[in-house]
């Protein structure tokens, strides 16, 4: 285990004690996500026009369809049939054209929202990759891959389906609601009066239901990215689940945070699954409460009955707004709750910014210089305490001692991915915090034990942009023992490494330590860079190295002591300091710590 996932500890994605998203931070999030609708406004306005035009052409129909009732009530009598066919197929023409027109416009509202959904999807997306670029690696310690995953696929897809779905019905159903208000009381105000009565139910419902389903939404994405995280964690390391014989042990932990996962998604859903039959309860109720009064009505004969048909279709038309509208609440919600964990990412702390730093190393010598430096990654757990030494240019210097002294943090320190706490590092005479991190990064080549390769050709994967020649590609491969792997392959250099290619973990490591060869940077950092390959192959890649590091400062942190006996200066550290320094036959004259654990990677147990 690295010492980074050491400090990562127990706990779920973001930690323990997250807590649950309440009344501002649901605003705050909405705000955010309107901020990222900001540059679409203008195709969201033609998009809400759309669905209030549609809305208001579906509701102008039934005034028609009571006129073309009126029409047969009158050609219609004792004495016979005589309906005026003419005025019929007018007013059957211009139903046609204004459900037509609804549907091209509802139509056209679709596709624009869904567009727009799209974009912005993609514009999170992006963002979070360029975020994950700025934030600085101990973010990384205190949050699972998998939660941040989670927030890159699960959270931003819910955000575009809720806005693509959400936004054209909420006002499509507004709309309607209000087009149908109006005309219910151009038609009838008392029984526009007994359909508000009854639909008030609906809203007192409606709003006791999302002030208390909001939080359950923001648990359930959580709880999702906790599942994630498992899976991620467990899946990748299934070799080692297995060899432990742990599937059971892991199997229970998914259980947990499926079953977590689980209640609050049935909280959530229940809570929000009420709105549609509520709605449809008060539809109904308002429906017979409509008929009742209208029935009234019409029987003193203060109203036709051509009336109480449009009514009956109007109160379907203003109970099923209510419906829509509690299903886009939903929606509402759910894209609240996502888009607070995605603003929670982009609003961590980023890197500082570096852009007013105008100094440049470009022809590095290599002498790097230790200051007292102090560094811990907790502020009150210091693991580096006032370490200082001094490296000539072109000196190889072996970095040494037991597991968690801190050879791994000087390296990190060296590079800028962690701050110092005290003191400095100097590279030719500048101190690392007055060049930006690029340049810092652009003069070390880096091999690590943790070997990482992408999906691509062996070329792409050595060269990593860079432009190479086939020719020192393979003869940098010779070099580090690969040429008879690359020669295995079907398509050499040009083969893509993916699941259907077969790699020992020595043979990532071979790449990785070709790719250092490739990027000939002045200065290197070899961090147990032979930990996983046999001893024949190692003393082919020590030759590599030591041809490699002719004339360039390099860095080596090595377990296997055997590999650094030609170091220039060999520092062994324990608990953050430099305990001894100088080669190894001074060392091994000295007989001190260095000396102890030389010997006892030779001493045969009795």
């Amino acid at each position: 285990m690295s010492e980074r996932e050491e400090r990562r500890g127990p706990g779920g994605p973001g930690g323990p004690g997250m807590q649950m998203g309440g009344a501002k931070d649901m605003k705050k999030a909405l705000g955010s996500l309107a901020g990222y609708c900001r540059k679409y406004w203008t195709v969201i306005i033609i998009a809400v026009l759309c669905a209030a035009i549609s809305a208001v052409l579906a509701v102008i129909g039934p005034d028609y369809i009571s006129e073309l009732t009126a029409v047969i009530t009158a050609g219609i009598s004792f004495t016979g049939v005589n309906i005026d066919m003419n005025e019929i197929w007018r007013i059957a023409w211009i139903l046609i054209a204004i459900y037509v027109g609804s549907m091209i416009l509802n139509y056209c509202q679709s596709f624009i929202m869904n567009t727009v959904s799209c974009r912005v999807g993609n514009r999170m997306r992006t963002d979070i990759s360029k975020k994950i670029n700025r934030v600085p690696l101990k973010y990384f310690d205190t949050h699972s891959f998998g939660d941040t995953l989670s927030r890159v696929t699960n959270d931003v897809d819910t955000i575009s389906q809720s806005l693509h779905m959400s936004i054209g019905t909420l006002v499509s159903a507004v709309a309607t609601l209000i087009g149908c208000l109006i005309m219910m009381f151009v038609t009838e105000w008392r029984m526009a009066l007994t359909a508000i009565v009854a639909s008030l139910i609906g809203f007192m419902g409606m709003s006791i239901i999302m002030s208390r389903s909001q939080k359950y939404f923001n648990a359930r994405q959580k709880s999702l990215a906790e599942v994630n995280g498992h899976v991620e964690e467990y899946y990748a390391g299934q070799n080692i689940v297995r060899a432990y014989n742990s599937e059971e042990k892991g199997l229970a932990a998914f259980r947990e945070s499926n079953e977590k996962l689980r209640r609050h998604t049935l909280r959530a859903e229940f809570l929000a699954g009420l709105m549609q039959p509520l709605m449809g309860f008060v539809g109904n109720f308002g429906y017979v409460a409509v008929c009742i009064v209208g029935a009234a009505l019409a029987f003193d004969g203060q109203i036709n009955f051509s009336v109480v048909v449009a009514f009956m279709i109007y109160i379907r038309l203003f109970t099923s707004p209510l419906g829509q509208i509690g299903q886009g609440v939903s929606g509402i919600q759910s894209a609240a709750a996502a888009s607070e964990r995605v603003n929670e990412f982009l609003e961590e702390e980023e890197l500082s910014d570096e852009s007013k730093k105008t100094k440049v190393l470009n022809d590095v010598k290599g002498h790097v210089t230790f200051q007292n430096i102090g560094f811990g990654y907790d502020a009150d757990k210091a693991i580096i305490h006032d370490f200082s030494a001094d490296i000539k240019a072109g000196q190889k210097v072996a970095i040494v001692g037991p597991t968690g002294a801190g050879k791994t943090t000087i390296v990190n320190l060296l590079m800028r991915f962690y701050e110092l706490n005290k003191g400095n590092i100097l590279i030719d005479g500048i101190p690392t915090s007055e060049i930006t991190r690029e340049n810092v990064h652009g003069i070390f080549g880096m091999v690590l034990q943790d070997t990482w390769l992408f999906e691509g050709t062996v070329r792409e994967n050595l060269t990593y942009g860079k432009k190479v020649s086939d020719e020192k590609l393979l003869d940098i491969c010779t070099q580090c023992g690969l040429k008879h792997f690359i020669a295995t392959l079907p398509n050499g250099l040009d083969t893509v490494l993916n699941a259907t290619v077969t790699i020992s973990a020595g043979q990532k490591q071979l790449l990785t330590i070709a790719r250092a060869m490739v990027e000939d940077a002045p200065m290197l950092i070899l961090d147990e860079a032979t930990s996983s390959v046999d001893t024949r192959t190692e003393i082919k890649i020590q030759k590599a190295m030591n041809k490699l590091t002719e004339g360039r400062t390099s860095f080596v942190i090595a377990h296997r002591l055997s590999t650094i006996r030609d170091a220039d200066v060999i520092l062994y550290m324990r608990d953050g300091d430099i305990k001894e320094s100088g080669t190894h036959d001074e060392l091994l004259a000295k007989g001190g710590m260095y000396a102890e654990l030389y010997n006892s990677q030779f001493v045969t147990a009795s």
